[in-house]
């Protein structure tokens, strides 16, 4: 079983893609409260998260947020939640009431073309010292 930072967020994200990158660069940019803790699903800790929740990745093309001892969120749930704590992307809580399978289905269409509009890399991003204490091992 996995030990978590105490009273932190995990964000895994596919370390390989080039818009997941550009996003968790953000999300530590604006996390001003230090909320957020960060592992690529293809990291061994990422991996390990996943089959302990038995999360099936490949049916769940997405970014997941996991509180832990909570719960965990997926697609546009993700997203939203992930928002509520930046500073300057609250307002997308604003798309909640908006049916899921709609957000979703958006969600979707972005996550099944980041490689062709974003591009893709060879190996995971690797953070820079200053960055590397937000990044679980």
């Amino acid at each position: 079983m996995i030990n978590f930072p105490k009273d932190k967020k995990i964000i895994l994200f596919d370390g390989v893609c080039n818009l997941c990158n550009k996003t968790i660069q953000m999300i530590i940019k604006k996390d001003k409260k230090d909320i957020f803790r960060f592992a690529p699903l293809q990291s061994d800790i990422g991996l390990q998260i996943v089959n302990e929740r038995g999360i099936d990745t490949e049916a769940l093309d997405s970014m997941i947020l996991i509180e832990p001892g909570v719960a965990y969120y997926s697609k546009s749930e993700a997203a939203i939640e992930i928002a509520k704590h930046l500073d300057g992307y609250k307002w997308l809580k604003l798309a909640k009431p908006i049916p899921q399978g709609l957000r979703d289905g958006i969600y979707d269409i972005v996550a099944s073309n980041r490689y062709k509009w974003w591009g893709k890399e060879e190996s995971c991003m690797v953070p820079t010292p200053e960055l590397e204490a937000l990044f679980l091992k």
